[in-house]
């Protein structure tokens, strides 16, 4: 008799991921077995990801480790990192490491200590030399992204929600994007792992949280159960559109763009409104604006220069980028 369904499904997701990883080191001819870490909260997505490596890595040729984050944010939790770290090593993953970290107030306090949390990953990673990091992200996750990134109104790319691979080299793999989280729990309940919820997932401070205990149901109980694979699904096909008209941006951008960084306004008012904002939004990320304080209704404010042109002034930015209107030519600059 073969493993219960919820624990065949989670094997069946880090399988494929490990034999993507595996041909990826085979395809830069590199040498030796290739070491994939789990991040691991010691919640039930990461424990039944945790597990799920520590069984199908082996049959593999991979090495399986796993790092777990002291994010600081709550007393005891240095001890509950080290608990998280001993169930690791129980469960024969090597190396294991247990990192802390200072989590700042830039973005609130979930985007705080998200930063801190991928900081801190990637030192582990190139200090092991790891291939990949797995993360234990559900589709329940995903869908909670999607609505996430429409309350924002900030267009497709927001909507494409989390990729399955992401990070330099796709370093960063995300084999439960179309696992469910009471799948996850299950095998956990199954393989008698322990599990420890995080006060802060259940904390209504936190918008996700009030989108996963109060928004998410209230959508199923009004629209039907299949909201949140039809939420993920729309990831997928949104992740497509804004990959195809990010690809045609950057050959568009080729041919209005000049050797001097100015932009070629007839040539630009020629393009698909889609594909026009995303060649503004490249040039003026090039010119120094971080990319994560510029919103739509920046890009649409420079739009409007070619648009909607009336002899207006200079548009400031963030990052101190300055656009303005010069002739036939649209000129970005930091100062």
């Amino acid at each position: 008799m073969g493993p219960h369904p919820a624990v065949a499904a989670i094997r069946l997701a880090v399988r494929r991921v490990l034999h993507d990883v595996l041909n990826h080191h085979c395809a830069q001819d590199q040498h030796g077995a290739p070491l994939v870490l789990v991040a691991c909260s010691g919640g039930a997505d990461s424990m039944a990801l945790a597990s799920a490596l520590a069984f199908e890595a082996p049959k593999l040729g991979v090495r399986a480790g796993g790092v777990t984050i002291d994010h600081g944010l709550q007393e005891g939790s240095d001890l509950r990192a080290a608990e998280v770290a001993l169930r690791l090593r129980a469960l024969k993953l090597d190396p294991v490491d247990v990192v802390s970290v200072e989590v700042g107030r830039a973005g609130g306090p979930e985007a705080a200590a998200r930063d801190a949390r991928y900081a801190a990953l990637d030192a582990t990673a190139d200090r092991h030399g790891a291939s990949a990091v797995l993360l234990g992200h559900t589709r329940d996750d995903q869908a909670e992204t999607v609505l996430l990134g429409l309350a924002r109104g900030s267009g497709i790319r927001s909507l494409s929600g989390m990729a399955a691979a992401a990070g330099t080299n796709g370093r960063y793999r995300r084999p439960f994007l179309d696992v469910d989280r009471q799948t996850a729990r299950t095998a956990c309940l199954i393989q008698a792992l322990p599990v420890w919820d995080d006060p802060h997932n259940t904390d209504p401070a936190y918008t996700r949280s009030r989108l996963r205990h109060e928004g998410l149901p209230a959508l199923e109980k009004c629209l039907g159960k299949g909201v949140v694979e039809a939420l993920a699904r729309t990831a997928q096909l949104s992740r497509d559109d804004a990959d195809a008209l990010d690809a045609w941006a950057a050959e568009a951008e080729t041919a209005v763009v000049d050797e001097a960084g100015t932009l070629d306004v007839a040539g630009l008012f020629g393009l698909p409104p889609a594909v026009r904002r995303r060649v503004l939004r490249r040039a003026v990320i090039a010119a120094g604006s971080p990319a994560g304080s510029l919103f739509a209704r920046h890009i649409e404010e420079v739009d409007r220069l070619i648009t909607a042109w009336r002899g207006q002034g200079a548009i400031n930015l963030p990052g101190r980028v300055g656009v303005r209107r010069q002739g036939g030519r649209l000129v970005i600059r930091q100062g």
